[in-house]
């Protein structure tokens, strides 16, 4: 009996899986195919998927045989596959980036003549193109999507993993995960993600339920960095390992009757996901071009040295470094802080919000291109939703707002932990004496602020200013 083709992409998952949950109800082997592209992966997220990948294989060998394994362009890799096994039909989950919508058109007129080739909308909550202004114009303000996103009611349920169903490799090699090339060469700087995140379909359940369990409180702990308030469920949905509909019913409920505000705030966070993919899905240019247009004559400068002291955590500004320096230790950032650090980019240094997209996509563990495409975007004040650009943060008061006691920063930016909750988001502000109790000089042992956040925001301010005249 010819095979069906289970192509997985960003659905690495058993549970709540359409594609899947076809190809079983085929009746026919359902043979398990992922093909390596390399296609907007940084090196954080090629190590998820690395151990993704070995947890899918392993939970399909349960039913037979693992996982497929290949290297190249899906639409010249697939049909080669067809032909060898006969296989009459190929299933996958669709995405939603230009690069991946091109690849699948790219099948589908590939194998035209050779099998049926069927695309399923797990991925996100409502599909790009269902919601729409009652012009049949798509929505550019976070507000109005998402009110004509959630009117239809909750999400369908989530499917359970089917029971019973066989996998095969059709006679192929299965290839191997390791030949990929995933995981890091040379010096071994993994170790902090390796500490921090268990890839895999198991891995996120676990997350979900430690998700459940803050649901509650979310809204009232989600701008602390310094407390466990939110949810870390990116990477798990950026990879397929949960759907959303799964994460929209589970926290739901199990959240008590007296914590649903907070799981209400929750919650919209899967909206604010579908919504990026929404602008990707609409505005293919998102990741490379700024959706307002006057931006594309901003005064952008080339600072290298401010880039690099940003990257590696060394601005100066403790909640900042504290950042940039949880980013590279474990693959990911406090929300709250991940748009400090960006507004700090490109508002402080005015370096291009491009250049910081590229370091999230490279140094996240959920690196995902609309989410950071749309974030970036959104604190540059240059997206459709933009928060105007006058709005420019703070760091030393957004420090002291949302990490008041220092603790987020003593952890990441252990050189001031011994400096009390009032210098330690300014700790330049300590006098001599101060600095000495804390072991800490500021300029030799932690860097002195490597911009004047006064004067930088006056320069951003003239810098947009030029553009509106410009524009008008």
């Amino acid at each position: 009996m010819p095979p069906v083709i289970l192509w997985f992409r960003r659905n690495l998952r058993l549970h709540d899986n359409l594609a899947l949950r076809a190809a079983v109800d085929s009746g026919q082997p359902v043979l398990p195919v992922y093909v390596s592209d390399e296609l907007d992966s940084g090196a954080a997220s090629r190590w998820w998927l690395h151990y993704s990948l070995a947890g899918l294989d392993a939970a399909l060998r349960e039913h037979g045989a693992g996982l497929v394994i290949r290297s190249g362009r899906p639409e010249e890799v697939l049909p080669r596959i067809v032909s060898a096994t006969g296989a009459e039909a190929v299933v996958f989950s669709r995405r939603y980036e230009p690069h991946a919508r091109a690849q699948e058109r790219s099948l589908e007129n590939a194998l035209a003549d050779d099998c049926d080739v069927s695309g399923f909308d797990d991925g996100v909550i409502r599909h790009p193109w269902t919601v729409m202004t009652k012009s049949g114009t798509p929505y550019k303000v976070f507000t109005p999507f998402w009110r004509a996103a959630s009117a239809p009611g909750e999400p369908e349920r989530p499917a359970s993993k089917p029971a019973g169903f066989q996998t095969t490799t059709a006679g192929l090699d299965k290839g191997d995960i390791d030949a990929l090339g995933l995981l890091p060469t040379g010096p071994d700087w993994a170790g902090g993600l390796r500490e921090t995140w268990a890839p895999g379909e198991e891995g996120a359940f676990e997350r979900l339920d430690a998700a459940c369990s803050i649901a509650g409180d979310y809204a009232d702990n989600r701008d602390r960095p310094d407390l466990e308030g939110t949810s870390r469920l990116s990477p798990h949905l950026h990879f397929g390992e949960l759907s959303p509909r799964q994460v929209w019913h589970d926290i739901r409920s199990a959240t008590p009757a007296n914590g649903q505000q907070g799981a209400d705030a929750l919650l919209r966070q899967l909206y604010w996901r579908d919504f990026s993919s929404y602008l990707l899905y609409h505005f293919p240019h998102l990741p490379d071009q700024p959706l307002r247009d006057e931006f594309k004559q901003f005064p952008w400068t080339d600072d290298a040295d401010g880039l690099q002291a940003w990257q590696h955590g060394r601005t100066g500004y403790p909640i900042v470094d504290a950042g940039m320096r949880q980013l590279w230790a474990t693959g990911w950032m406090h929300n709250r802080v991940r748009m400090i650090v960006a507004s700090f980019l490109v508002k402080d240094l005015l370096v291009p919000w491009q250049a910081g997209a590229d370091w999230f996509l490279d140094t996240l563990v959920d690196a995902d291109l609309a989410n950071n495409s749309a974030s970036w975007q959104w604190v540059a004040g240059c997206g459709t939703d933009a928060a105007p650009y006058f709005r420019i943060f703070n760091p030393v008061l957004q420090g002291k707002k949302f990490d008041p006691m220092g603790d987020y920063v003593r952890r990441w930016v252990p050189e001031l932990e011994r400096f009390p909750a009032k210098y330690i988001q300014e700790p330049w502000a300590a006098n001599l004496e101060n600095q000495k109790s804390a072991n800490v000089i500021v300029g030799e042992d932690y860097p002195e602020p490597i911009v004047n956040h006064g004067d930088a925001r006056d320069l951003a301010l003239e810098s947009y200013r030029a553009i509106r005249k410009q524009d008008a």
